[in-house]
């Protein structure tokens, strides 16, 4: 089935749901997840770095939740099936901490600025000695929810498919994906400028895609560092296999006694055999542009013969 979660993006989504759920009966108990979980700024007295992961599962509010897994789940199930789910995990968790990195730096970018407003001529020193004073006031400085790793996520997309048309609302004509994601940068860019105060973490988003793009272009340049392309040439070659079994079962199904009807005639089973060489070759061909350039690429033809070799009944 192409439209079959694959396994860690399923569980990716599992383990999100759960603890949204123990969020809020933990809530009910005067328990605060987001609190012990979340991402505090690191001077704060509430600060664990293990909070850089725990803090990619909890998020605010079921709009919270929602559109990060839709995000999730509408790119993540493409990815993972294209990278396999031991580099698609790597890929989600290390932009995930990363996000939170730079969410770190900007905090007390924020922090330092504020000090120098009170003091003159602020020194690092001066920045830690009052970091150290309003600890606990600095824990309300919390990060939650996977932004971050779904921004990530989606520049993979964008990176990968970059001509492929996704149809966004509200607009009524599809959008190619490199655009799409581009949009999405420059948004989140000028929100940061903008201190919009509207609690959302706009520098966590940009520090994802940040390391998801660092990371893919340290990918395309390093074959040979253990994460390669080739399982994204497995992908294909799965897809070719899928439509080489399927063309031999419907001319199994059509022709039962092939070799009957045909007399046994060596020409007539070598001229079919031809047929279905050159066939097969220009199948091959059709996905290997595909590999290499995207489904987008495909000339009109081409996308009819696909099509049809592919609902061969």
């Amino acid at each position: 089935m192409m439209f079959r979660i694959p396994p860690v993006t399923k569980n990716l989504l599992i383990i999100n749901l759960i603890a949204f759920l123990a969020t809020l009966v933990f809530q009910l108990r005067g328990i605060d997840l987001a609190d012990i979980g979340g991402l505090h700024f690191f001077m704060a007295s509430n600060f664990h770095v293990y909070q850089l992961v725990t803090y990619l599962f909890l998020h605010a509010s079921f709009m919270h939740i929602l559109s990060n897994m839709f995000g999730l789940w509408m790119f993540g199930c493409v990815i993972e099936n294209v990278w396999g789910p031991k580099k698609f995990l790597f890929y989600y968790i290390t932009c995930g901490i990363g996000a939170g990195i730079l969410q770190e730096i900007a905090q007390f970018g924020s922090f330092y600025m504020t000090v120098a407003e009170q003091v003159p001529q602020t020194t690092l020193g001066t920045v830690i000695e009052y970091g150290t004073h309003y600890a606990s006031a600095l824990n309300a400085w919390t990060t939650i929810g996977a932004s971050g790793a779904v921004y990530a996520v989606i520049l993979a997309f964008g990176m990968t498919f970059p001509n492929e048309r996704l149809f966004i609302i509200p607009f009524p004509f599809p959008i190619k994906a490199k655009w799409f994601v581009l949009g999405y940068v420059a948004i989140e860019f000028f929100s940061a400028l903008g201190s919009s105060g509207d609690g959302v973490a706009h520098t966590a988003h940009l520090g994802g895609m940040l390391f998801g793009y660092l990371m893919i272009r340290y990918w395309n340049h390093h074959p040979d560092s253990g994460y390669d392309r080739g399982r994204g040439q497995q992908f294909f070659e799965n897809l070719k296999r899928n439509f080489e079994q399927r063309q031999q079962q419907s001319h199994r199904r059509e022709n039962p006694n092939m070799h009957a009807e045909r007399g046994g005639s060596k020409a007539d089973d070598m001229d079919y055999n031809a047929r279905k060489k050159q066939n097969q070759e220009e199948i091959d061909a059709i996905l290997d542009k595909i590999r290499k350039s995207g489904y987008d690429s495909l000339t009109k033809e081409e996308k009819q013969k696909l099509f049809e070799a592919s609902n061969q009944r």
